[in-house]
């Protein structure tokens, strides 16, 4: 691995002015080509010519087909493999895949269990590593959820944030977020179910106010955006108990009631209809899903230019 070697793990290896500059290059990316086709090539095609190998070890709908949709507007190609058909799913190490992969590929986007495993594949590889998604953190989930708070008109300075659940992989990015995009998080939880205390220390170190607390209206008191997300994450057994505590945390049209009237809904997805959150709230007029699904796509464009180097 060269000493300029751009990995995107965590959204602490770009940093705040790298993430601002991300967003503002997926803003103006998807204005230029709005309602053209699908398929088509960005007009520059900064990526023509690259090859994208995406590696799935957990199964995935919007981020395998964003990721294909990026490369493709990027002018570049992708390349997909499951780990169970795979070597990887035989017994060859991640140090040993990172290897190969980087004389056959020219980045790689690793979607996995063991957050592990993505230090270890950006440490071998000689090629820029993405984080499609591990236990510990989703950064490239709250690049689409801050571009989405961004396009809602809501400036992130100052945003008051609520999560509702889970203190999950994608709660940890949104702490490490707010950290670096100065506003702040009130989290509510069910005792035991509380988020990654690095993630909070950090961005209570760099200004952010981060409360935890046990009452769901208390969380969601006045907040600008509401999030949450399924309640059993891939790969963990359907544990009643866990459901019975989540359940008083369900974003439902009564607890969003306790929000701002202009409150944003989101919703990395699949959604548990009914659990997390009800259809009220997941179909209603704050509701943004739809176009946090979407803005995967224009979000991680600019993270695929940033390994690059070209912003």
């Amino acid at each position: 691995m060269t000493a300029d070697m751009r990995h995107f793990l965590n959204l602490s290896d770009a940093g705040p002015d790298a993430v601002a500059a991300m967003l503002n290059d997926a803003i103006d990316r998807k204005a230029a080509r709005a309602h053209w086709p699908r398929g088509r090539q960005d007009s520059d095609a900064p990526l023509d010519g690259h090859v994208l190998a995406m590696v799935f070890e957990k199964s995935s709908t919007r981020t395998r087909v964003s990721f294909d949709m990026a490369i493709r507007q990027l002018g570049g190609s992708a390349v997909v493999l499951d780990a169970g058909t795979t070597q990887l799913g035989r017994g060859e190490t991640v140090a040993d895949t990172a290897r190969v992969l980087s004389r056959m590929a020219d980045v790689v986007m690793l979607r996995t269990d063991d957050h592990q495993k993505v230090e270890d594949m950006a440490r071998h590889a000689t090629v820029p590593i993405i984080n499609g998604l591990t236990d510990l953190s989703h950064p490239c989930q709250i690049m689409a959820d801050l571009l989405t708070i961004i396009e809602a008109g809501k400036a992130l300075p100052g945003l008051e944030l609520a999560w509702l659940g889970d203190g999950n992989n994608v709660t940890n990015s949104i702490i490490e977020a707010a950290g670096m995009m100065f506003f702040n998080v009130r989290i509510g939880v069910p005792p035991g179910y509380e988020p990654d205390a690095g993630f909070i220390a950090r961005a209570r170190a760099a200004g952010s106010a981060i409360t935890i607390t046990h009452d769901p209206v208390q969380a969601v008191k006045g907040a600008d955006v509401v999030v949450t997300d399924t309640w059993v994450s891939m790969g963990q057994e359907d544990s009643e108990a866990k459901l019975a505590a989540m359940m008083p945390f369900q974003v439902n049209e009564a607890l969003m009631a306790h929000a701002r009237d202009n409150a944003l809904f989101l919703h990395c997805l699949p959604a548990h209809r009914g659990e997390e959150a009800t259809d009220g709230v997941l179909d209603g007029a704050q509701s943004a899903i739809w176009d946090e699904a979407e803005n995967r796509i224009h979000a991680q464009k600019s993270i695929l230019r940033w390994v690059f180097g070209q912003i």
